[in-house]
């Protein structure tokens, strides 16, 4: 405990799953946090449970992620951590996309195992509208250079030399996925915005180095959430298809970003941390 003792942290998209689950770790290890959500009643109701500040905001307007950062730095004159989790999944606004995804997943995996060929096709990419092209990436990639760019505003502020053993230094924690490490059908927004944070991640590291800010990604594999909760029936194949066998939790998620954001990480930038159970294997 105490790991983040005194740090200021902002949380994106932590009224629900993962970034609740850090927002909860943070505040474990004595970190004040700030909880961020479109949802005002969530980011709320997360924010008390763990002595916080709450902040609705939709990360894809920067309107709004200028005003946020603004409120933080007149509340605590300060940002040590950011952690940019907000993200949505594309099928919010269409369940049909899910449930279409494991049909067609199933009937593949069915004719492998009995035809030896597959003839139902995905077609993800053709079935992408521009409108979910475009919030699929303004919400992932937009989103999070949008909070990288207003908390830097902060946290330039605060610089301290490099080589301080990790004593001082900021942190921002990217939210990635194996989606955009390994990549995926039926995906083509979600893993090219995924794969465009690892890029943005990496040049953030090398341009902030000088002033001890550390930039890592985490990219998650298959974790028990809302988000992957329209994929259920495919759970058996997922689980089958990761070493460890099985699925991870937000906690699991959690306790990567903790490490991340602590000075036990000092001499860690520019990194991908990927909790996946061992479904993909890098480095």
């Amino acid at each position: 405990m105490g790991r983040l003792e005194g740090r200021i942290a902002c949380i994106t998209g932590a009224g629900a799953g993962i970034g609740a689950a850090i927002a909860r770790r943070f505040a474990a290890e004595g970190a004040r946090v700030v909880v961020n959500d479109l949802d005002r009643a969530r980011a709320e109701a997360v924010a008390k449970e763990v002595g916080g500040h709450a902040i609705a905001a939709d990360v894809a307007d920067p309107d709004a992620v200028r005003a946020m950062f603004r409120e933080i730095d007149e509340r605590y004159g300060r940002l040590d951590i950011l952690v940019n989790n907000a993200g949505i999944a594309g099928h919010e606004t269409d369940p049909e996309q899910a449930r279409r995804f494991v049909d067609v997943t199933t009937a593949q995996l069915r004719e492998r195992m009995t035809e030896g060929r597959v003839r139902t096709h995905i077609d993800g990419t053709l079935e992408t509208s521009d409108a979910g092209w475009r919030r699929m990436i303004a919400v992932h990639l937009d989103g999070t250079f949008y909070c990288c760019r207003e908390a830097l505003r902060i946290m330039v502020r605060q610089e301290t030399p490099p080589g301080a053993a990790g004593a001082g230094g900021a942190a921002i924690i990217n939210m990635s996925s194996i989606m955009g490490t390994a990549g995926g059908a039926g995906a083509p927004a979600y893993c090219a915005a995924k794969a465009g944070i690892l890029g943005l991640t990496r040049s953030l590291a090398r341009e902030l180095a000088t002033r001890n800010i550390r930039v890592n990604a985490i990219a998650p594999g298959w974790i028990e959430t809302a988000m992957t909760e329209p994929l259920a029936p495919l759970r058996p194949l997922l689980e089958a298809q990761t070493p460890l066998g099985r699925m991870g939790n937000p906690d699991d998620i959690a306790a990567a970003a903790v490490y991340l954001a602590s000075a036990e990480a000092g001499f860690v930038t520019g990194q991908v941390l990927s909790p996946n159970g061992g479904w993909y294997m890098s480095q």
